[in-house]
């Protein structure tokens, strides 16, 4: 359920979106807070001044919480985001423990916005194979 102290601070992620576009990125914002709602970081999209196609401000987060916050901590935060985490940015969320993301535009929505930015092809996979000798390293690690 959405709040509106989760509006507010859903507008304030809008708002971070928004200021990226004035210095050249992308309009994706976010930010985290803390357990007792307070912004503990922020972060906008920076793929294309980075080059580097991880610098969504989701996954920055995530990074961030996952050095910063003990596990207890993590899962008491809230991740405000402009629009809706991609895959990849889900799995970070999900592997730093944070406790709850709330969100503005879906997926869905930002694809009616902007065809493009479901435009991204299946890659194919192929597998398992070779399971007895890719469970050595993993035994040798997990099972010394």
């Amino acid at each position: 359920m959405i709040t509106t102290a989760d509006e507010d601070l859903l507008r304030r992620a809008i708002g971070i979106a928004a200021h990226a576009t004035t210095i050249g990125d992308a309009p994706y914002g976010s930010l985290l807070t803390g357990p007792d709602g307070t912004i503990l970081v922020e972060a906008h999209n920076t793929v294309r001044r980075d080059n580097d196609i991880s610098a969504h401000p989701e996954l920055k987060l995530a990074r961030w919480a996952a050095r910063e916050l003990d596990p207890h901590t993590a899962a008491r935060t809230t991740l405000y985001t402009s629009c809706q985490p991609c895959q990849m940015c889900a799995g970070a969320i999900v592997r730093s423990g944070l406790g709850r993301v709330v969100y503005a535009l879906s997926t869905e929505q930002l694809i009616d916005l902007n065809p493009q930015s479901g435009a991204w092809p299946t890659v194919p996979q192929d597998g398992p194979a070779l399971f007895d000798e890719a469970r050595a390293p993993i035994d040798d690690y997990y099972r010394p």
